[in-house]
């Protein structure tokens, strides 16, 4: 006789499945858990104590020049080239330079100068060089519109009508600005003028005057590594960071006193420069120039494409190392975390000789600055930052989106609310910050800038004054403004505007201005 099989209950079996799944989603749970927490620990990044500043920082050459004796300009020649680089002990670098394997020689003149730069493109892909920083025509100022095809030569021309500063230049291609800064095409412009000149502050370039030209990086084995990251929306951010293309770097001085030029050219990456051991220093000048009066500081912020000048006070026998420490003003923890807020640098060690030059107290005060009124403003304007555009829309090469009269002076209001780090950069002028979030503006930025770090939840009102003679009016060939976090812009985060004289309207940007032969 066969045996009757007893069925289950419907709900043992319900049970049963209900237990699987949750088993399942637990086990799915532990896994994605251990991913973010996997992600979350190896996002963060730190150099701190870990350097052993090997090599002697290298110092940018100043690029030789001549004086033409036709028009009195003021000659330079910069050539894009391909080459190889020994960053690290043995291993050969594919790499991009001016006129030499990586970044470039550093270009100096003096207000009031003519100036003539002719570059020649021997890549084998067409660039642009942008004069970040200087007032100068628009067609000039060599941004995406101004390329430069292989083999070809563009010369750039113009006056140096602006205060002494610490300006810079590197490529500007639309979409690919990042892989060509990436790979080494910048260098620092200096403008002297008399004032500064007459100035107890340190000025001996390359000895108690440094450039100090600071971008991060990663390598696999002897090839740079660009890729981005999980998590990364703000960009590449790299594991370690070179100065002046020197890793691990250290300088010698023999002066109570130096002045450090710092110009982040990483792009993406912000960094929070201080001492280790927490020591005050002057910040003396910002982007476009020198302060009113000296600040004293333990810490400058400093976002891609922004310089300052710190003059920092040194003891015979010591040794001092440049840090850039953890932020907390990048946002929510998740930011901070994904967007390198958390992350720390040992940047550069100075190494003071035993005996050293004495040198004069920095001067109590610098000068007048040369900076717009916001009261003078006959118009405002509104910029919301978001990725992949501004204002909602992405950069069009074709289109124009504003219009400012030459001699002007105008207020933009400059909103981040995505959630996210951005900045703002504004081609050709040098702008007062006039609120931050509806406040006074720190001492670090009451200077004159080109460049500001905006966090989100952050809102700047700017002042801008359109200056400039004749040529500078220019209805179809814009300036840019954009987020200088480089993977921001290249995906859309820019727009143009072109300066107008009183009556005339803007023009849909030529093709002729896009190719030079």
């Amino acid at each position: 006789m066969t045996p009757r099989t007893r069925k289950r209950p419907a709900s043992r079996r319900l049970r049963r499945v209900l237990l699987v799944l949750g088993s399942l989603a637990a086990v799915l749970a532990l896994a994605v858990g251990g991913g973010v927490l996997w992600l979350w620990s190896d996002a963060k990044v730190s150099t701190v104590g870990e350097a052993e500043f090997r090599d002697e920082m290298a110092v940018p050459p100043l690029a030789p020049s001549h004086i033409d004796e036709k028009d009195g300009a003021r000659v330079f020649d910069l050539r894009m080239r391909a080459g190889e680089k020994e960053f690290k002990s043995g291993l050969r670098t594919a790499t991009w330079g001016f006129n030499g394997d990586y970044l470039g020689p550093t270009l100096r003149a003096g207000r009031g100068e003519k100036v003539r730069v002719r570059v020649r493109n021997g890549l084998d892909e067409a660039s642009s060089v942008h004069w970040h920083g200087m007032h100068l025509p628009a067609r000039m100022d060599g941004g995406p519109h101004r390329m430069i095809e292989p083999g070809a030569e563009w010369t750039a021309q113009w006056t140096v009508d602006q205060p002494a500063a610490t300006l810079w230049y590197h490529p500007h291609p639309h979409g690919r600005t990042e892989a060509h800064v990436q790979r080494g095409l910048a260098g620092m412009f200096l403008v002297d003028d008399e004032r500064s000149e007459r100035l107890a502050l340190p000025k001996r370039y390359g000895v108690d005057d440094l450039p100090v030209i600071v971008q991060d990086v990663t390598f696999d084995g002897a090839d740079f590594d660009h890729g981005h990251g999980l998590m990364r929306a703000t960009g590449f951010l790299g594991d370690r960071t070179m100065v002046n293309g020197t890793l691990d770097p250290y300088r010698v001085v023999r002066d109570e006193r130096v002045r450090l030029r710092l110009l982040n050219a990483s792009t993406a990456r912000t960094y929070d420069f201080g001492f280790s051991d927490g020591r005050d220093v002057a910040l003396v000048g910002t982007d476009g120039g020198l302060l009113e009066r000296p600040a004293t500081t333990d810490r400058i912020q400093l976002s891609p494409g922004e310089r300052a000048e710190i003059v920092v006070r040194m003891k015979a026998g010591e040794r001092a190392v440049l840090r850039s420490f953890p932020q907390d003003n990048y946002g929510d923890r998740w930011q901070r975390r994904f967007a390198g807020g958390d992350d720390s640098f040992d940047v550069l060690q100075l190494r003071a000789a035993d005996r050293l030059r004495s040198s004069p107290e920095v001067p109590s005060r610098l000068g007048e600055l040369e900076l717009p009124n916001a009261e003078d403003a006959v118009r405002g304007r509104n910029f919301d930052l978001e990725m992949g555009g501004i204002n909602g829309r992405a950069m069009d090469m074709g289109r124009i989106d504003d219009t400012v009269t030459r001699g002007t002076t105008e207020v933009w209001t400059v909103r981040n609310d995505n959630g996210m780090p951005h900045n703002f950069h504004v081609h050709d002028v040098q702008f007062r910050v006039v609120e931050v979030n509806g406040k006074t503006p720190p001492p670090e930025l009451r200077g004159r800038k080109d460049t500001v770090f905006l966090p989100s939840g952050t809102t700047m009102k700017l002042a801008l004054r359109f200056d400039g003679g004749p040529e500078f009016a220019d209805p179809e060939v814009p300036f840019m403004y954009h987020c200088h976090l480089l993977y921001h812009e290249d995906g859309g985060m820019m727009g143009q505007f072109v300066v107008v004289d009183k009556g005339q309207r803007a023009r849909t940007p030529g093709s002729g201005d896009h190719g030079h032969h």
